[in-house]
Formats: structure tokens, sequence, C-alpha cells
């Protein structure tokens, strides 16, 4: 189940806010003004734009809405829940034979938990039930990869047009040091595009990069859960056993907590 990730618009807002406190703190709320230099957002998110689309096919560029979508979402993985159902499918499997799963699979939400349900009924082998589904976690892991590498691009290119944006402030100022109006404009430029550059690395690209990264971690990790789940109720272990061998996967807080929830119900 997906919900909206407050923490990431929490994270931008923040840091936002030191960066705002900070020249108020300093120049007062006028001196905002000095920070905005259309020339300088011209160059570091126009530049970092065209080098993004020269770095990436029209196909991986396509899926960049959808990868900034799910900076912003999170996932909520109750492993005591998914515990509990391979649990009552052992049960069942073991009672009425595997293949009275079928109609239980129809019933799971998560469809890698129903695709591997539906292999064992069908009675292939553990091990290739495990090639299979081990096959498709390494698919996602290569699509979320792709995802991840426009932030990650994106997060090396910022700063480097922000630089490029120095030099040609630089540039200007020197060209221009007879006229002294034009040095302080041409110096904003020259060092406006460095912290634009260096800001959108920090605070956007790389921090959603790393969400994603971590987020994936956390897929392949409950994804492990469900093969060996899945393998189990195949093999017909017992449930009780098949419950102590996927707990293993479960942080002692998380067993606690499961076992404090379970005596206040009885």
């Amino acid at each position: 189940m997906k919900k909206f990730d407050l923490m990431t618009v929490i994270g931008i807002f923040l840091g936002i806010s030191v960066l705002l406190l900070a020249i108020f703190n300093n120049a007062g709320a006028g001196g905002v003004v000095f920070f905005i230099q259309i020339a300088s957002i011209l160059i570091v998110g126009g530049g970092t734009t065209a080098a993004i689309i020269i770095s990436f096919s029209l196909q991986e560029l396509k899926v960049m809405p959808k990868v900034l979508k799910e900076s912003f979402q999170s996932h909520n993985h109750d492993l005591n829940d998914l515990i509990d159902t391979f649990v009552d499918l052992s049960g069942k499997a073991r009672r009425e034979g595997l293949l009275s799963l079928e109609a239980s699979a129809d019933e799971v939400e998560d469809p890698f938990i129903r695709k591997g349900v539906l292999l064992a009924v069908d009675g292939i082998e553990p091990d290739v039930i495990k090639d299979i589904m081990m096959a498709e976690v390494v698919a996602m892991e290569e699509r979320h990869r792709k995802g991840r590498a426009l932030l990650e691009k994106a997060g090396e290119f910022a700063p480097t047009w922000g630089m490029i944006g120095t030099v040609i402030g630089l540039v200007l100022m020197l060209q221009n040091l007879d006229d002294p109006s034009t040095l302080g404009p041409n110096m904003a430029v020259a060092l406006l595009t460095t912290l634009y550059g260096i800001v959108l690395a920090n605070l956007v690209f790389i921090p959603m990069a790393n969400k994603l990264n971590n987020k994936t971690d956390e897929e392949v990790f409950v994804k492990q859960i469900i093969i060996e789940g899945v393998i189990g109720v195949q093999s017909g272990q017992n449930p009780k056993i098949l419950k102590e061998k996927l707990s293993a996967f479960i942080s002692e807080k998380d067993k606690k907590e499961e076992t404090g929830e379970e005596n206040v119900e009885s």
C-alpha cells in the first residue's frame, strides 16, 4: 500500500527555510531579492535539463514524472501481516493440499505473492520457483536503477552547470572592469549559479535518489521474505516452523510489538 511521504516535503522545506533564515539574519527581508537571478536560474536549470536530455533516451526520460512521484510516496510493508499470510496458506496447504491454494491466490492483493503461490500450485520445483521469482526481483532492481540514474545524473550536472555560470559571470565581469556598474550584477551571476547548482544537487536530486535507493532495498528485502514463504508453503513446512523461519527477518522491536498486540487482544 502506498501513501504520501511527508518526510520528503519536510526535508526540502527545512533546507529552504534554513537558507532563507540565514539570508534574513544577515541581509533582512529585502536581501532575498538579491538571491534571485533569472540568468543564473536559466543557466543551471536549462543546462541541467539539456545534459539530462542528451544523456538519456526518450523512452528513459518518459519515466521521469513517475520517478519524481515515487520520491514523494512511501510503501507500508507490515511484515507481521505478511508472515501471517504465509502461515495461513501453509496451514491450508497441509490440510487440503496445494491445489486448494488456487482459490486463495485470487484473494491475495500482492501480485508477487499471487504469482509465487500459483507457481507452487502448478507443482514446480522449489529451486525453479526461486529462480523465476528472483529473476523478477533482479529485473525490478534494474528498472529502479535506471529511474534513479536520472536523479543521480541531475545531481552531478547541476553543480557543474553552476560552475559554468560562474565562469560566464567572471568573464563578463573581466570584460567590463572599466564600467563599475556592471561588476555587481556579473558577480551575482557568477556566485549565484554555483549556489543554485549546489543546492539543487544536495537538497533535491541526490537526497531523492538516496531515498529511492533505500526504497528499492526495502522492497527487495520484502520480496526475499515472500520467496522464502512461497518455498515453505510449496514444501509443506509446518506452519509454526515456517513462522519461526520467516520471523528471523523481523527485528526484535517488531516482534515485541506483535506480541504486545496479541496480549492486548487476549
